[in-house]
């Protein structure tokens, strides 16, 4: 059986990861981690222009392998969508492959939910986002979901309110 995969997008510090783990372990399944932090531990630094589309193929790459362990959902502590998003923030734009791999695979996703900026924000290492950066990317990724016509469902609340929120239409 083919596991229905739910993006989780948000931005930085918004209850994404917690999201995924949480409601992985509820459902008795795996989730994906998100790639980019993987990628800034790993390399000392934040990506750059030519980073973006080596982020996005890899979260990719391992959804698509823990797709094969999954049960009935496999939950995605992001997307290769919210990639787009950070580069058109962070690079002035989107490449055209980006888009492309953006548009192709958001289609998937049997939900989008989108975490609210609304928990308190934590510094992330390296992760150059701050609070003020948060408001303005948040803004951008409800445009680009909005600009593409995928509906999400927004989740909002304490990490409890989240997950029944968000198990309430799965």
């Amino acid at each position: 059986m083919t596991p229905r995969r739910i993006a989780i997008l948000g931005t930085a510090s918004s209850g994404k990861t917690t999201l995924a783990e949480a409601l992985a372990a509820r459902y008795g399944t795996v989730w994906v981690p998100e790639y980019l932090r993987e990628f800034v531990d790993t390399e000392g630094r934040v990506p750059v222009a030519a980073d973006q589309i080596h982020i996005a193929r890899t979260q990719r790459q391992r959804e698509d392998a823990a797709a094969q362990q999954a049960g009935k959902y496999l939950f995605c502590d992001t997307t290769p969508l919210m990639t787009a998003v950070y580069s058109r923030h962070y690079f002035g734009g989107i490449d055209a492959e980006l888009a492309l791999l953006a548009d192709a695979h958001q289609r998937d996703y049997a939900l989008t939910l989108v975490t609210a900026p609304d928990i308190p924000w934590v510094a992330d290492g390296l992760q150059r986002e701050n609070e003020e950066v948060s408001v303005i990317v948040n803004r951008l990724l409800l445009d680009e979901l909005a600009a593409r016509g995928i509906p999400y469902l927004l989740i909002s609340g304490d990490p409890d309110q989240r997950i029944l929120r968000a198990s309430g239409y799965l």
